[in-house]
């Protein structure tokens, strides 16, 4: 699988499967289409995750089941000792959660009482994101980054979209009878990979 800017990635045959490398891929059908963790890698991985928790995801308990992705996450980050930078968007303005650290046992603790509300700070939070990632690439050239986006899509406007220059990947969490169907083209106006959670 081409890594674009890192070069092809090796590939470990066995062991501890590496679902955002494999999603990133697209959906897996068959065991060739795996990607396994390395047990020693070059160069440290930096997993950008940004949730969208604004009002509407409470619909149909879409954010609830995204926190069963990200508590998955969370803990594939610490077994392949990966960083972890969270970035949610609800309220007014999007939050730093962690910028950058190790993934701890205990980050899955701040899922619990997370809860939806607010506008879509979403674009903002993508544009911040955009600038701290440029800014890293230039302090650890070295480091692998991944990006994550959790969202249902429900953005108004999704002129000026950034370029975040990184592979990706958007989960759209949208649920119910009615779906607007944005988040498909938020991620390719984003230029990442797109799966709705059912497909997880």
């Amino acid at each position: 699988m081409d890594r674009g800017r890192q070069g092809k990635a090796r590939r470990a045959q066995q062991g501890t499967i590496n679902w955002p490398g494999t999603l990133l891929g697209g959906r897996p059908h068959t065991r060739e289409d795996l990607l396994f963790h390395l047990r020693s890698r070059s160069a440290h991985e930096l997993w950008l995750v940004i949730v969208d928790a604004s009002a509407s995801t409470r619909r149909h308990h879409a954010l609830s089941d995204a926190k069963g992705l990200l508590a998955q996450v969370f803990d594939d980050a610490y077994r392949q000792r990966a960083r972890l930078a969270l970035l949610t968007a609800s309220g007014q303005s999007p939050t730093w959660q962690v910028q950058g650290l190790k993934a701890a046992k205990g980050l899955a603790d701040w899922l619990h009482p997370l809860g939806a509300g607010g506008g879509t700070p979403l674009l903002a939070a993508l544009t911040e994101a955009g600038h701290w990632l440029a800014l890293r690439r230039k302090r650890y050239p070295a480091e692998q980054q991944r990006l994550l986006v959790i969202t249902d899509g429900r953005l108004k406007d999704m002129a000026g979209l950034p370029w975040l220059e990184c592979p990706g990947l958007l989960v759209d969490i949208e649920r119910g009878p009615i779906r607007l169907g944005r988040a498909q083209t938020l991620a390719a106006g984003l230029g990442i990979g797109y799966r709705h959670i059912d497909e997880l």
